[in-house]
């Protein structure tokens, strides 16, 4: 769909991404399509030092975002009988030792109760720590181009107890779906990237999102993500754009636009990429924290519902919002500043709740993800 100026004519979305810049966010895109067309905007900067503002599809780090897509892609394979979804888990990776009642499903929904390899946190404040790549301040910055295997990061995450037993509780835990990507090579024989590209990539012609494995970079035009840490007692800024992904894998590890994402989840839940019965099960909430397959199930304040997932990575953050049947959308990429002590998180949550209320009359940001980059 095209622009016109009166599709521009928005001033309440601009105004809404502008408080995000006021909330502490270096830059942000946005874009909307609903009944009254498409929008798109943008506020702040792409680089700190300079003026100009982010591009208007510029590329992305996405962060669990990628979860979305890596369940749809279980999904798929479950519609052409490849998997089942309450299969056991172990029976495909028998390699790991895996707890014989940890289903496929669980692994979509959180409810496995395994390890969350970037650490875990625990109500009563406890914080048992994750891979050395999740280590706050100097430490990460220096090692953010190691390379790390998926079968690394599970045997990490299984060489400490379990959060809970399988099945009885849910906790979000980045692990999941890397056994997710696992299973996806396991059973199909190829790589995720070549099965993305098969049922999901090619078939939209989603030609800008990318699955970088450990390559460094992000296609151009993109904002810049920063890191700041405390050295000697004096603040240093670093641009991390660049970095290896592979420590975080299918936990949040692909690019993209905003106007990938729009068409992505516009049609997945237009129902053009699963049949109707998957995706209710999709769609179907977790009573503790509303997350179906892949997905949050967010109701709004007018009784409305929205389908979205959102996620931070280092200084690169995007959100994905839809209704029910895809027709309206909200999708919308960040720059900022991260730093250990995720002190935008709260800002971050205030303002999406913001804008979800501006787009679809209501609702929360999911606190699991919204709230925090996947670091």
């Amino acid at each position: 769909m095209s622009l016109t100026p009166a599709d521009q004519d928005r001033p309440e979305l601009q105004k809404a991404i502008e408080e995000m810049i006021e909330a502490g966010l270096t830059g942000v895109t946005m874009r909307v399509h609903d009944e009254r067309g498409e929008w798109v905007g943008s506020a702040g900067v792409s680089k700190l030092g300079e003026t100009a503002k982010p591009a208007t599809n510029g590329h992305v780090r996405i962060g669990s975002n990628t979860k979305t897509f890596t369940a749809t892609v279980v999904l798929q394979l479950v519609s052409e009988g490849t998997i089942g979804l309450d299969d056991p888990v172990a029976d495909h990776l028998s390699e790991f030792g895996l707890d014989g009642r940890i289903t496929v499903r669980m692994l979509l929904q959180h409810t496995s109760g395994v390890f969350n390899f970037t650490g875990e946190y625990y109500d009563d404040g406890t914080v048992v720590p994750g891979i050395p790549a999740t280590t706050a301040g100097q430490e990460w910055v220096e090692n953010r181009f190691k390379t790390y295997r998926p079968e690394e990061l599970v045997r990490l995450a299984l060489s400490k107890p379990a959060r809970f037993e399988p099945g009885t509780d849910w906790s979000y835990s980045n692990t999941n779906y890397v056994l997710a990507r696992l299973l996806i090579e396991k059973v199909t024989g190829r790589s995720l990237a070549e099965e993305m590209q098969r049922l999901i990539l090619r078939p939209l012609g989603l030609s800008d999102t990318v699955l970088p494995e450990a390559g460094p970079e992000v296609p151009e035009p993109h904002a810049h993500a920063y890191y700041r840490y405390e050295d000697a007692g004096r603040q240093q800024t670093v641009d991390v754009t660049r970095q290896n992904p592979s420590w975080i894998s299918t936990g949040g590890d692909m690019i993209s636009t905003t106007r990938d994402l729009h068409a992505f989840i516009s049609v997945l839940m237009g129902g053009k990429l699963l049949s109707a019965p998957l995706l209710a099960e999709m769609c179907t909430p977790h009573p503790k924290a509303g997350y179906g397959l892949g997905v949050f199930v967010q109701d709004t304040s007018d009784g409305g519902t929205v389908i979205t997932h959102n996620g931070g990575m280092a200084g690169h953050a995007a959100l994905m919002y839809s209704t029910p049947d895809g027709t309206k959308t909200l999708t919308a990429a960040l720059n900022y500043v991260d730093d250990a002590a995720l002190s935008l998180a709260a800002a971050f949550q205030k303002v999406t709740q913001s804008l979800v209320k501006e787009v679809f009359g209501g609702g929360q940001a999911e606190s699991a993800d919204a709230a925090e980059p996947t670091r």
